[in-house]
């Protein structure tokens, strides 16, 4: 019952959120597919990304992704940039570095959802935002919502291991 409501019910809490925003979805580092298997169930008509860098994790997403997602076997630093409606995260990394590695893949109008903890710091999150040509606009609780206002800057993103290593902010 725990598992239901930590992986289920608060990948279905980022559902409203989630649906302001048109266009494909990407769950960024999706492992387990939370948030990003629960969003495809509860919004059908979209297309959603499950992108995750481990191969062993994309073998067991390919075998329970519904028929709106895809898998992608690959790291976010690597794909193509400005192309997502809105990229999730849930678990990925120290907030800064999850927008820096989620915001490249949001075209312009689109955002960045990201589930959080109380220890997210809003203010290094827009810092980074800002450097990617985005804005930290909401965060209701348990949750950080970055709007894309342009395409994203020369540099970024920066080659794979590097905001891990060396942060924006």
């Amino acid at each position: 019952m725990a598992a239901r409501r930590v992986l289920l019910d608060d990948s279905l809490r980022g559902a409203p959120l989630v649906a302001q925003f048109d266009g494909p979805i990407v769950d960024v580092g999706s492992g387990g597919g939370a948030p990003g298997i629960p969003l495809a169930h509860a919004l059908p008509e979209r297309e959603v990304v499950l992108l995750e860098a481990e191969r062993r994790k994309c073998d067991f997403l390919e075998g329970v992704a519904p028929a709106n997602a895809r898998v992608v076997w690959g790291r976010a630093e690597e794909q193509e940039v400005d192309w997502a409606g809105v990229a999730v995260a849930k678990a990925l990394a120290h907030p800064p570095t999850a927008v820096e590695w989620c915001l490249p893949l949001v075209r312009p109008g689109g955002a960045v959802v990201l589930w959080v903890g109380p220890s997210a710091e809003p203010e290094r999150v827009s810092q980074v935002a800002e450097r990617i040509a985005g804005e930290l606009t909401d965060s209701p609780d348990g949750f950080l919502v970055i709007r894309k206002l342009a395409p994203t800057p020369p540099g970024f993103p920066r080659r794979a291991g590097v905001a891990k290593k060396r942060p924006l902010a």
